[in-house]
């Protein structure tokens, strides 16, 4: 067992490092995989950007398990919006993870099966928070939300129109605001935020690729893109707020899912697995599975501090009703408040 952990951490940290080296966004094979999945030894992954340096490292460590054991991984990532508008026009999967729920339920019942979130994990496979990443030795002082809308502030945070990290991003915005004063006070607040905004990458990965090329003075991230780009020896800091947003990414096989596929999705879900996304920088589903010490964290052996006030979908009243009033292509409060800002 304890050769199995240290090949899956070893596996982690050469994994991430070599996503952002070849660029997160790029569509990348380890064996291709045919239609609709294409193999009962074949799976073919569809996910969201940031889920790359994490999903290398799974891949790896699940063909080390019984098994895993001579099962072709195919892996396709970006935007996961549309990621999620590929697989409903055809593109071939037998995994999909998105960064929201939305992006699943726009696959259920046709492509992915409506039970799909009511296991143990609720169909979860990973989560993180929201955390603002900083140029190396925080020159700006940033602490929290209300440094970023002082004078002279450059935000980059990517396309609510195309990303989930977008979206998780602004309502860990709007929900500071929130707790400032009201609904009044978190759309003043929002509409502040959103004019210090320099630059909407498609993706989240994007937004850390423009980032690290010199774009902004920060962006608005996940927790575990700021750590995995730091294990690959990228220069950035990052900052936790004392409140911010809980990130909660969906996963599920395909109703064309390859039987491997299903061994995929129970292992990314196991303890072994969540201990090789922790160790790329996302929370674990149990807090048990953290290892020792994660590099690239700010602190390694305490990777994942208490949120002061950690907020969730829920608090807002679910993805059913939070995707219409904040992103709806029309009426919604964000795009009502980036038409005011021009």
């Amino acid at each position: 067992m304890n050769g199995h952990r240290t090949r899956a951490r070893r596996a982690a940290a050469i994994m991430a490092a070599g996503a952002f080296a070849l660029g997160a966004t790029a569509c990348s094979a380890s064996s291709s995989s045919g239609g609709g999945g294409g193999g009962s030894q074949k799976v073919a992954i569809v996910g969201f950007s940031v889920l790359k340096p994490g999903y290398d490292a799974l891949a790896a460590a699940f063909k080390e398990t019984p098994a895993g054991k001579g099962v072709g991984v195919s892996e396709s990532f970006g935007a996961s919006g549309s990621q999620s508008k590929a697989v409903a026009s055809g593109q071939p999967a037998d995994y999909v993870g998105f960064s929201l729920e939305p992006d699943m339920t726009r696959l259920v019942p046709k492509f992915v099966d409506a039970s799909w979130n009511k296991g143990a994990t609720k169909g979860i496979g990973s989560t993180s928070v929201v955390v603002i990443a900083v140029r190396p030795g925080n020159p700006l002082h940033i602490k929290g939300w209300d440094d970023l809308i002082k004078p002279g502030v450059k935000i980059v945070t990517p396309n609510p129109a195309t990303s989930g990290s977008a979206k998780w991003n602004i309502l860990g915005a709007y929900s500071h605001g929130l707790h400032k004063g009201g609904t009044a006070a978190a759309k003043s607040y929002l509409a502040k935020f959103f004019a210090h905004v320099v630059s909407k990458p498609d993706s989240g990965a994007d937004a850390t690729t423009a980032f690290l090329a010199g774009t902004g003075d920060v962006l608005i991230s996940y927790e575990n893109e700021a750590i995995a780009a730091r294990q690959a020896g990228k220069k950035l800091d990052y900052v936790v707020p004392s409140d911010t947003f809980k990130i909660e990414n969906p996963v599920a096989v395909t109703k064309s899912a390859s039987p491997a596929a299903k061994k995929f999705l129970s292992f990314v879900q196991s303890d072994a697995g969540q201990k090789v996304l922790a160790g790329v920088g996302f929370r674990p589903l149990n807090a048990a599975d953290v290892p020792a010490k994660i590099e690239g964290a700010n602190n390694p052996t305490n990777p994942f501090p208490k949120v002061s006030q950690l907020e969730t979908i829920s608090d807002l009243g679910g993805w059913s009703t939070v995707d219409t009033k904040f992103f709806d292509e029309k009426t919604g409060i964000v795009t009502k408040i980036e038409e005011g800002n021009g």
